[in-house]
């Protein structure tokens, strides 16, 4: 379980193949407070710490098929910039929104907004996969705990302060980039529901 809030960025340093998966070296200054069985959230994505390189601030991850099939992790080369943040621990303030690590889909940013001094960054994605999104809901992007600013039927924008802006892999996005998304829990669980209440009247 996770909050949204990026601790730090991370730089892949070495991509291996292994049959479908796909083997990620990441350097940061972390490195030397994880362990082996840890679990990390990459982009938004909870992946399992498998190697630690203390000496060289580096770890290993491994990603499977399913879950590059799913992810923009699939997008990722060397020198890529990766939001990292370690899973929360009980008793912690909660200053994000709860996050899962399990990425619902990808979305297209298909427009970048500089407005005096912050940044607005528009989403497209495929609305056919029932998810939503509300006007001052939470979403989670590549990771990023995020309040939703203007909802619509296949697209959605977050406003970005220039903290946001610095400390996570923001600032690398443009147009065309592929990001991670990750809708509201509370949100789903209660869409879930209602389309199960609705089917069982006969309504849907």
């Amino acid at each position: 379980m996770f909050t949204g809030i990026v601790e730090t960025m991370g730089k892949i340093v070495a991509i291996d193949r292994d049959h479908s998966n796909i083997h990620f070296t990441v350097e940061t200054p972390l490195a030397h407070e994880l362990k082996v069985d840890q679990s990390m959230a990459h982009d938004g994505v909870c992946l399992t710490v498998v190697k630690v390189y203390p000496d060289k601030n580096q770890y290993l991850v491994t990603a499977i098929q399913e879950t590059l099939d799913k992810t923009c992790l699939r997008e990722w080369k060397v020198g890529y910039e990766v939001n990292l943040e370690r899973s929360m621990s009980l008793g912690e303030r909660l200053d994000g929104h709860i996050v899962q690590g399990h990425v619902d889909q990808t979305a297209e940013c298909v427009l970048v907004e500089e407005t005096d001094g912050s940044w607005k960054y528009t989403f497209q994605y495929d609305a056919s996969k029932s998810n939503i999104t509300v006007e001052k809901g939470s979403i989670s992007v590549n990771g990023t705990s995020l309040t939703v600013v203007d909802s619509m039927a296949s697209q959605f924008s977050v406003a970005i302060i220039p903290f946001t802006y610095e400390h996570t892999n923001f600032h690398n996005f443009k147009k065309g980039t592929i990001v991670n998304l990750e809708f509201d829990v509370f949100g789903k669980y209660v869409a879930r529901l209602l389309a199960q209440h609705l089917q069982a009247k006969g309504l849907s």
